[in-house]
């Protein structure tokens, strides 16, 4: 499916937010599960990493909203049907920067939530809303030099399976299984502070949903690997520039051990996207909690 249009708004109050508006708040991450899509991994923004710049005891309070409508319906690349899937979907996200063992790190918390509906040619997938699966995560910088702009994390995460989720439903937002990821991203200057490079990789595993269908049928999952990569180029008063693309390998799905056959699905195996962005900063400083 290709977005029609797509509406996003970010809002955030931190305690000690400092000079924060050159850095990423948060990653872009899957936003819904579709009951007939594998998910896919944690998705990034172009200096995610380079949080790391953030002061320990820095609390965030961030909330997201998307709303997207998507209109086509597409199978080996040949669109096969129309209608319209519109979704209104939010992220609270709480997170605190701490030093553990002379590293920083920033424990946090996500849950999703929102609604989906179709209608028109996609009438019969009918409608949801509520809260999708929780994510816990944090990354850990093993190299941390905001001078220098140079930093490497290692982020594990895992969704606990808590989003609503109805097996007679073609449209969910939790996906009734756990899932796990680890990843590491590097984020270097290229020849100065205003020019910086973003590579980063992952690999997710996932968990059995048993209660999948009508049937209740048992859906397996192959690990799912993700490489992206990011250049930002700041502009200065609080604007940049920012081209990024990234690639999907793997994530096969079975049901009941009969293999789905979706290899080439255009969502999720062997993708390579291409996104191209400017970006204007807003920060919001107030206090939250000590």
């Amino acid at each position: 499916m290709t977005n029609g249009s797509r509406v996003r708004f970010k809002g955030a109050m931190a305690r000690h937010f400092g000079d924060l508006r050159a850095l990423a708040v948060a990653a872009l991450l899957p936003l819904l599960a579709m009951h007939s899509q594998p998910a896919r991994a944690l998705d990034l923004d172009a200096d995610d990493y380079a949080s790391g710049a953030i002061p320990a005891g820095t609390n965030l309070a961030l909330l997201y909203y998307q709303h997207a409508q998507r209109n086509k319906v597409y199978s080996d690349g040949n669109q096969v049907a129309g209608g319209d899937l519109k979704s209104d979907v939010g992220i609270l996200r709480l997170v605190r920067f701490v030093d553990i063992g002379g590293f920083r790190a920033d424990p946090q918390i996500l849950l999703p939530f929102g609604s989906l509906k179709a209608s028109n040619d996609l009438n019969a997938l009918g409608s949801t809303s509520g809260v999708g699966d929780l994510i816990v995560t944090g990354t850990v910088w093993l190299v941390n030099k905001p001078d220098q702009g140079e930093f490497f994390g290692v982020t594990p995460a895992v969704w606990v399976p808590i989003g609503s989720y109805d097996k007679n439903k073609p449209l969910n937002l939790g996906e009734h299984r756990w899932k796990y990821l680890l990843q590491a991203g590097y984020t270097t200057p290229l020849g100065s502070k205003d020019l910086s490079l973003q590579l980063a990789a992952d690999v997710t595993g996932f968990g059995h949903n048993d209660d999948y269908g009508p049937n209740s049928q048992t859906l397996t999952q192959k690990p799912l690997y993700q490489f992206q990569a990011w250049l930002k180029y700041n502009l200065g008063g609080g604007f940049d520039l920012r081209a990024g693309t990234s690639h999907f390998v793997g994530g096969e799905t079975s049901v009941d051990g009969v293999a789905s056959d979706d290899r080439s699905h255009p969502d999720h195996q062997r993708q390579v996207r291409l996104r191209v962005g400017l970006r204007a900063r807003l920060a919001l400083r107030g206090a939250l909690w000590t």
